[in-house]
């Protein structure tokens, strides 16, 4: 059984970005998804780094349908729960925790585990993810690593999302790659900017995200 419901992980693998976003301020949730989305954004993962990240995700699943919403940072099945019952499509962690896998089947919500070695992908595979986190993928030595780690696996037909270090610069990189379902940017919509609702620049960004990864269909 997969864990990621394929029909949404085709739809992620299409958009090709994920605006990964910090948000301290929920009323600043609103604005930041219209800027994402006017920059041609369609995925954004709204991390549970702070106390209005929660709050954010409602309002966000709320106000704009059109936009798919995941939570970042998943840590624990209570926040697990906490995300699926705000209204997120899907959730994603930086690391493997076989609770959170298992309170994701029991819930029914989309989960994505991070892994950054051969025994934590094998662990996360043997619990049914297909879609995996590659995580901090710039500090592991980006393209050359994950495709090294992915290599002895090709026959299984997984999924990356590779995270952590990626800018405008080297996004491409990662996308060229088949085994790359989409890349996850928090450069699109930094906390700085969001903070100084700088939603020109984000808007910006977010065209230029998508203007790579439509280059690479």
């Amino acid at each position: 059984m997969n864990i990621f419901d394929p029909k949404l992980q085709a739809v992620i693998q299409a958009a090709g970005n994920i605006a990964v976003v910090v948000v301290d301020d929920a009323a600043k949730a609103a604005p930041l998804a219209q800027a994402l989305y006017e920059g041609g954004v369609r995925v954004m993962e709204l991390t549970l780094r702070t106390p209005a990240a929660i709050s954010a995700i409602e309002i966000v699943t709320q106000e704009f349908s059109e936009m798919i919403v995941g939570a970042g940072t998943v840590l624990s099945p209570v926040q697990l729960r906490q995300a699926r019952d705000a209204g997120a499509a899907f959730a994603v962690a930086p690391g493997f925790n076989p609770r959170v896998v298992t309170a994701a089947f029991e819930t029914g919500l989309s989960f994505a585990p991070g892994v950054m070695t051969p025994s934590e992908l094998e662990g996360a595979v043997e619990m049914g993810c297909t879609l995996l986190k590659f995580f901090p993928a710039g500090t592991l030595g980006g393209v050359k690593a994950l495709t090294a780690i992915a290599a002895p696996y090709l026959h299984l037909d997984l999924r990356y999302i590779p995270l952590g270090g990626i800018t405008a610069d080297t996004t491409a990189d990662y996308l060229k790659l088949p085994i790359v379902a989409a890349c996850g940017g928090s450069w699109i919509a930094t906390p700085e900017l969001i903070r100084n609702g700088d939603w020109d620049a984000i808007r910006a960004n977010a065209t230029t995200a998508t203007e790579i990864a439509r280059s690479l269909k």
